[in-house]
Formats: C-alpha cells, sequence, structure tokens
C-alpha cells in the first residue's frame, strides 16, 4: 500500500496565474463587439443590413456592349498566333466591365469562339449546359455525343451537359460563333468540372437532313419565318423543345423581330439576358442609357434594368437572345416590373 507521501498531489491553478492573453476583452462599446466578433469571424448584420437585404434587385454587373468590328480582329488573330495545339478553345470571353470572367452578366457567360480551317476544338464533355449561336463562316461543324451537326450562319445548336463534344473546320475561312454557358452559377454551386476524351474527336456520324431539328439544332431559316408570321412589328420566339419545354433548366435562348422604324415593348424582369444582333441596326435604351447597335454586336442587360429596343428606319430587325429565365423560374425568383407583388406570397 502507497504511503500517503508517494501520491501525487493535484495542482492547484490559481486565479492571478491564468495566462493574460486569456483575459475577457472590453465589451464596452457597439465598436468593442462589432471588432471583437469579427476576430471571431462572427460578423455582425446590421451594420450591412441593406447591402443582403436591398429594397430593390442590385446586380453587380451593368449593361455593356460589345461591338464585333472592333473585337474581331483580336479573335481572327488569335487564331493565326494561338495554335490549335495550345488552345483547347479559341475564345474571347465578353466580361462585363463590372466584374471578371466568367461574368459576362451575373448569371450568364458570352464569348466568342473561333476555329480555323482543318482544326478540331478537341472533345471534351462538362457540368455546364452550352449554347452557341453561328455568326460566321461556311463548312464548319459541332459533333454532340456521337451525332455530327453541321453549322449555318443563324442556327442555333446546343451542348446538354456531359454531352461529349468537339468542333471542326472545313473548306475556308475561320468559323465564328457566340457561346452560352451558365458557368458564373459554378461559382455559388462548385460543382463544376470537365473531363477530356481519350481522342481529339468523339466517334461521331453525319446526322440526316432534319436529324436533331428543335431538339440539338435550330435553324435560323426556321425561326425567321414563325417570327415573320407573327402578326405585329414586334414579335417574339422561344426556342423549345418538342414538348413545349424549356430546352435547359438554366439557359433559354429565344429571338425578336422588330419591323422597321418601330420598337419592342418596354420590359424590366429579374431576368438577365445576353442579346446578339443578327440583322439590322437600332438602338436600345437601359434605364437612362442608350445604346446603338448593329448587325454582329453583342450586348448584356443584367436583371431588372428597364429596356426597350428600336430598330432603325431602312430594315427588319433580327435580335437573338439568350437568358437566365428558366433557372430563375424554378427558384421562384421571377418577378417583372408591374407584376402584383401579393402574387409572390407561396
Amino acid at each position: 500500500m502507497a504511503s500517503p507521501s508517494s501520491i501525487p498531489k493535484a495542482k492547484m491553478l490559481v486565479p492571478n496565474t491564468l495566462p493574460t492573453n486569456n483575459a475577457e476583452p472590453s465589451l464596452s462599446t457597439i465598436q468593442d463587439v462589432i471588432e471583437g466578433a469579427s476576430k471571431v469571424n462572427a460578423v455582425p448584420l446590421w451594420p450591412q443590413m441593406v447591402k443582403y437585404n436591398p429594397p430593390v434587385p442590385n446586380p453587380r454587373c451593368v449593361p455593356h456592349i460589345w461591338r464585333y468590328e472592333e473585337v474581331r480582329p483580336y479573335l481572327v488573330r488569335a487564331g493565326e498566333l494561338v495554335k490549335e495545339k495550345d488552345a483547347e478553345r479559341r475564345v474571347l470571353m465578353l466580361v462585363n466591365p463590372e466584374r471578371e470572367g466568367p461574368y459576362t452578366t451575373d448569371t450568364l457567360y458570352a464569348g466568342l469562339q473561333l476555329v480555323n480551317p482543318h482544326e478540331t476544338a478537341p472533345a471534351h464533355r462538362h457540368t455546364a449546359f452550352a449554347l452557341r449561336f453561328v455568326i460566321e463562316g461556311n463548312g464548319g461543324y459541332t459533333s454532340i455525343h456521337g451525332r455530327r451537326i453541321p453549322m449555318n450562319r443563324g442556327d442555333v445548336i446546343l451542348t446538354p451537359t456531359w454531352n461529349w463534344h468537339d468542333h471542326g473546320k472545313d473548306g475556308s475561312g475561320p468559323m465564328i460563333w457566340l457561346d452560352g454557358l451558365d458557368l458564373p452559377s459554378f461559382i455559388h454551386f462548385p460543382v463544376h468540372f470537365v473531363e477530356h476524351y481519350k481522342e481529339t474527336r468523339y466517334p461521331a456520324r453525319e446526322v440526316e437532313n432534319g436529324e436533331g431539328e428543335g431538339e440539338i439544332v435550330f435553324a435560323w431559316g426556321g425561326m425567321r419565318r414563325a417570327l415573320d408570321e407573327c402578326p405585329g412589328p414586334w414579335a417574339v420566339r422561344e426556342y423549345r423543345k418538342a414538348d413545349g419545354s424549356y430546352v435547359s433548366k438554366t439557359l433559354g435562348p429565344s429571338a425578336e423581330r422588330i419591323d422597321a422604324g418601330t420598337s419592342s415593348t418596354p420590359r424590366r424582369e429579374t431576368v438577365s439576358s445576353v442579346y446578339h444582333v443578327i440583322e439590322g441596326k437600332g438602338h436600345s435604351n437601359i434605364n437612362s442609357d442608350k445604346f446603338e447597335w448593329k448587325q454582329g454586336d453583342t450586348f448584356c442587360i443584367p436583371s431588372w434594368y428597364r429596356y426597350e429596343h428600336f430598330a432603325g428606319p431602312e430594315q427588319t430587325v433580327y435580335l437573338y437572345r439568350f437568358d437566365d429565365r428558366p433557372m430563375v423560374e424554378a427558384l421562384g425568383f421571377y418577378r417583372s416590373g408591374g407584376m402584383d407583388s401579393e402574387s409572390l406570397v407561396t
């Protein structure tokens, strides 16, 4: 049996021997609370309540226009200097001046892509959904999960999520198109990634005449006829699947016709959009600013900006647009100017 003297004695803690850095901080003022809480990553909300709970939608992006005649020379020169093997995708991103890439608007990405004759943009697939609007060139194609789709000016071609795809070009001259993707969404949902195919091209067959129409490709000729058949000086038609549903859960493409010397209806909505001028020239009033545009130009309209399009007096205007309405609607965030706010109650 151990003697009492051999049993270790418990150490006594003397209050005045505690480390001074564990002392209670001074909390005599509101500023003490703010500064102290912030140091432990518990940031007070009340000083910045309006920032996170604004009285109206407050997108960070601003309206902006990219003039084709200004951007195109850089894209073509990049096609000469940046070799096929050095560029998985030869693209100039259309970046909003208030943000960095990939933001064209707060929810939409747009870029101008180029493929030269006898080149192939190598096969890959990704989580993001993509739209392609063909601006210029002949003999181009995009292969989408085993189907080789020819590119023609004005066509809209879909690249659904996780579909293998590559792009190529036969003949002479460059092929240029406008890419539209939902990439900004993946800043908030970090689940986007890309897989590269083992070969440059994914095995694909030539599609038969009309194959994939209204499913994976929408020819401009058909959309133009549909717009021209609509009554009135201004018409809008959405690209939809055969069953009437959106082509994507995140992006919605559409086209508009504005007769010469007329205008669209003013709009304001919690949807952001990117427009491309297919034919004609005119201008858009976006809030209090006037943006003049012509064929080939691309411009963006962030959420909740009031806008109206005006066609010049010489010819009918045709516009291509893609927006985030499918996603905004699905999330229950859609609202337009003049809407009864009580209808938003769920």
